[in-house]
C-alpha cells in the first residue's frame, strides 16, 4: 500500500522537532573539527565568523529545507517532484547523500564506541600510545566490524521504535545528557592550572588571523555541521505541524549547534594547552588523529582516576553526538524509501538496514582486506572516497541546485507563504536576497575550495 501524507509520522511538538534538528546538527564535526579550526584560525575571530555565518547563510538554508519539507509533507525526492517530475533529480541527488554517509559514519561511530568502552576496560595508558592502539583496532579484521555492528544496532533499535516512540525519546535523553557532560568537562578543564591561558588563546579574537582561508574554513564547517543538503531537514520538516513557527525553531537549532561547538573547544583547547604547553597542539591536526591520538595523550597526562573518568565521559559525550546524527541519517533514508517506493515503514526500514550494513562492511574492508585500494592517492581509504564524494562534491551541488530551484523556479514567495502560516516572517526580504544571490555564491565557494583542497590546489 502506498505511503500517504496522512500516514506519516509526526513530532509531538515544536521542541521535539528542535531537539531532533539539533541532535542531527550536533555530530562528530562539532567535536573534532571545530576546536581544531578555532585553534588554527585565531580563536575568537573564527568563532565570531562562524556565528555570523550560522545565523545568515546557515539559517537561510535550514529554513528553506524545513519549509520545503513541511509544505509538501514529503522527504527529498517527493518534495521536489511535487513541483514537477523534471525536478525530481534534485531530490534523488539529495537522497543519495545520507545513503553514502550513513555506512561510513557508522564505522567512525564504532571507533567512538570502542574508545568509550576502552577507557573502562583497558585504561587511559593503553589508549595514549601515539596511535598504535587506534591503528591496530581499525585494521583488525574482527574488532572494527564488531564495534561498527554494536553502533549500528543501537541506531537501528531507536529508529525501529518510530519517530515519537524512538527518536524523540532518545533525543530527549541524549541531548540534555550531552550538554550536561560538555559543561561539566569544560568546567573541570577550566579549573586546571594554566587553563585560563588556553581559554584566552581560544576565545579572544585575533584580527590578524582573519583571512580567506578562515572564511572558507568557517563556511565549510557551518555547512557540514548543520546537516544541510542531505535531505534530513526536509524529512524532519515534513513531520512538523503547520501551526509551529519555523523561524524561531530554526534559530534554536543554530544556537544548539553553535553552543555545542564552542563547548567542545572549551573542553579540548585549554586541556591541550595545559598538557602540551600551547594551543598549537590542537591546530596541528584535525579529524580522527585529534580525537583518537592527541586527546588520549591529553587525558593520560592528567593522571590517575581523573584520566579514566574524564576520558570515559568525553567519549561517551562524543558517542551520544554520533548516535543522534546517525539516527537522523537512518530516519531520512527510511523516509526516502517510504515516499519514493510507496513501501510501508517496516519494509523501507528493512531495506535501509540491508544497504547500510552491506555498504558499511565494504567500506570497513578498506582498512584491512582492501587496504591496497587507495582511491584518492597514497594513504587514502575507501572511507575517504565516500566522504569526499558526499561532503565535498554532492552536498554543495545539491545546495546550489536547491537555491536555484527555490530562488528562481518556484520563487521564494512559495516558501515564504509556508513560513507565514504560523506567524509573520519579518526577515523575508533579506531571506529572499540570501536564497537568490548570496547563498549560491557561497555554496560555489565551498564546492571549489573543498574539491580544490582535495587535489592540492588550495590549502586551508
Amino acid at each position: 500500500m502506498s505511503s500517504t501524507i496522512a500516514e506519516r509520522s509526526a513530532w509531538s511538538g515544536r521542541w521535539a522537532f528542535i531537539l531532533a534538528g539539533a541532535a542531527s546538527a550536533v555530530g562528530l564535526g562539532n567535536m573534532w573539527r571545530f576546536p581544531y579550526l578555532a585553534a588554527k584560525y585565531g580563536g575568537g575571530t573564527f568563532i565570531l565568523t562562524y556565528l555570523v555565518l550560522v545565523f545568515t547563510f546557515g539559517a537561510t538554508l535550514l529554513l528553506l529545507e524545513t519549509a520545503l519539507g513541511r509544505k509538501t509533507g514529503l522527504s527529498a525526492i517527493g518534495a521536489f517532484k511535487k513541483f514537477g517530475k523534471k525536478f525530481a533529480f534534485i531530490g534523488v541527488l539529495a537522497s543519495a547523500v545520507p545513503f553514502i554517509i550513513t555506512p561510513y559514519y557508522s564505522i567512525i561511530g564504532g571507533w567512538v564506541t570502542k574508545y568509550t568502552a576502552a577507557y573502562l576496560l583497558n585504561g587511559p595508558a593503553a589508549l595514549s600510545d601515539g596511535g598504535g592502539f587506534f591503528t591496530s583496532f581499525i585494521t583488525s579484521p574482527f574488532e572494527s566490524f564488531l564495534w561498527m555492528a554494536i553502533f549500528m544496532i543501537v541506531v537501528f533499535v531507536v529508529v525501529g521504535m518510530g519517530v515519537e516512540g524512538g527518536i524523540e525519546k532518545a533525543n530527549l535523553f541524549m541531548m540534555p545528557a550531552l550538554i550536561i557532560m560538555a559543561v561539566g568537562i569544560a568546567i573541570y578543564t577550566l579549573t586546571m592550572p594554566g587553563a585560563l591561558d588556553g581559554v584566552a588563546y581560544y576565545l579572544l579574537p585575533d584580527p590578524s588571523k582573519f583571512s580567506p582561508e578562515l572564511l572558507i574554513g568557517a563556511l565549510g564547517q557551518m555547512f557540514y555541521s548543520l546537516s544541510l543538503a542531505m535531505g534530513i531537514m526536509i524529512t524532519y520538516g515534513s513531520y512538523l505541524d503547520r501551526k509551529e513557527k519555523l523561524t524561531s525553531s530554526v534559530a534554536n537549532i543554530g544556537m544548539f549547534d553553535l553552543g555545542v561547538s564552542v563547548l567542545a573547544g572549551l573542553m579540548i583547547v585549554p586541556a591541550a594547552f595545559v598538557a602540551m604547553g600551547s594551543g598549537e597542539a590542537v591546530a596541528a591536526g584535525s579529524g580522527p588523529s585529534l580525537m583518537f591520538i592527541t586527546l588520549p595523550k591529553v587525558f593520560e597526562s592528567m593522571g590517575g582516576a581523573v584520566a579514566t573518568v574524564l576520558g570515559f565521559l568525553f567519549f561517551l559525550l562524543v558517542l551520544f553526538a554520533a548516535l543522534t546524527s546517525a539516527i537522523s541519517l537512518v530516519e531520512t533514508c527510511v523516509s526516502i524509501i517510504m515516499d519514493g517506493a510507496g513501501f510501508s515503514r517496516k519494509r523501507a526500514f528493512a531495506i535501509v538496514i540491508a544497504v547500510v550494513v552491506v555498504a558499511g562492511v565494504f567500506i570497513n574492508l578498506g582498512y584491512n582486506a582492501l587496504s591496497f585500494v587507495q582511491p584518492l592517492g597514497e594513504g587514502s581509504s575507501i572511507l575517504d572516497l565516500f566522504d569526499f564524494i558526499s561532503n565535498s562534491v554532492m552536498m554543495p551541488i545539491v545546495a546550489l541546485l536547491t537555491c536555484v530551484f527555490v530562488g528562481w523556479i518556484i520563487k521564494p514567495q512559495t516558501l515564504i507563504d509556508e513560513v507565514e502560516v504560523a506567524g509573520p516572517f519579518k526577515l523575508k526580504g533579506a531571506w529572499t536576497v540570501m536564497v537568490k544571490y548570496i547563498a549560491p555564491v557561497l555554496v560555489v565557494i565551498i564546492l571549489v575550495a573543498y574539491v580544490g583542497a582535495q587535489f592540492g590546489i588550495f590549502k586551508f
